[in-house]
């Protein structure tokens, strides 16, 4: 079949009719400019917090170039994968690639922790071996650290809706906060010479950073395994099918989201008069978009008595 006689079908087969769910399992109009502008701010200084950061010997303010370079790696994963989600469904991926956010923000995740294991056991070290540190130039490079992660911060706010920036942007809070321990660590060490307080506040900075973490690679995990999205009761919607006038009974039911926010649902219902159908689908998309916001609903009708081996009865 030629390639382009293949891709109509495609197209065709995924297209969406009038009563079907309104919405598309790829994101047509989400904008990369607010990745990329993150993305160059954070990139851009990088690589002067790792050159003062060793420079300067200062454990916190290598933390926070640790961060930075992470937030790059995130952001551009991220970029990256909204770059992919944007593709339409294919003959081979019929529900788009709107997960390859989730996959990107677990990866992020799975780079934080290891990033974080690093600052703890360097801290550890420095706890028993204090070594001395620039407390000027830390003051100095990590305010100018602040400063680009608050912008970052700022740009990335605006996007709300994607998971995979909210991740990102964890990244960018925990490097703010690195900043924030950077220029504290900084000012002790220059006025008071006490080097300790340099990996005490890497530490704590590492455990704030570790519970954000922990939330994004649940909330990825959770999308990933295509789980019930949390703010839907799946045994109340089983009450909810059975409760429908002619519905008997309901069985295989799955509920996940298709796409971050886009829940489906698919199951079959066991009904005393597959006549009656009609009435009984209409009567549940009413229940379900109105008191769940479940719109894409693929249900299955069985005849009431069939026995679970034999070939299920279609209403078409």
């Amino acid at each position: 079949m030629p390639e382009n006689i293949h891709t109509d079908k495609s197209t065709h087969l995924h297209a969406h009719r009038h009563g079907d769910a309104v919405h598309v399992h790829y994101f047509e109009n989400r904008s990369q400019k607010i990745l990329s502008w993150a993305l160059g701010l954070t990139l851009s200084y990088a690589g002067v917090e790792v050159a003062f950061g060793f420079w300067s010997n200062s454990l916190a303010l290598i933390s926070d170039a640790g961060h930075m370079i992470t937030d790059a790696a995130a952001l551009g994963l991220a970029l990256l994968a909204q770059l992919i989600a944007k593709r339409p469904p294919t003959a081979k991926n019929s529900f788009g690639f709107g997960r390859a956010e989730a996959l990107a923000a677990f990866v992020n995740g799975l780079v934080m922790l290891a990033v974080v294991a690093w600052i703890v056991f360097e801290a550890v070290q420095r706890l028993s071996h204090p070594e001395p540190v620039q407390g000027a130039t830390v003051m100095l490079v990590a305010s100018i650290g602040l400063a680009i992660n608050i912008i970052v911060a700022w740009v990335l706010s605006h996007d709300k809706e994607s998971l995979n920036t909210k991740a990102a942007l964890v990244h960018v809070m925990g490097d703010l906060l690195g900043s924030v321990a950077a220029i504290v660590s900084g000012a002790v060490i220059y006025y008071t010479g006490w080097m300790t307080i340099d990996p005490i506040l890497s530490i704590f900075v590492s455990l704030l950073i570790l519970k954000s973490t922990f939330g994004v690679l649940t909330t990825s995990y959770h999308f990933l395994m295509e789980g019930v999205p949390h703010h839907i009761d799946y045994l109340q919607i089983g009450d909810d099918l059975e409760a429908t006038e002619g519905v008997l009974s309901v069985h295989d039911l799955h509920i996940w989201e298709m796409s971050p926010g886009h829940p489906a649902l698919i199951g079959h219902l066991e009904i005393d008069d597959l006549t009656a159908w009609p009435r009984i689908m209409e009567s549940v998309k009413v229940m379900l978009l109105t008191k769940h916001k479940i719109d894409h609903i693929t249900l299955q009708p069985e005849a009431s008595g069939i026995d679970e081996y034999e070939e299920p009865i279609h209403i078409i």
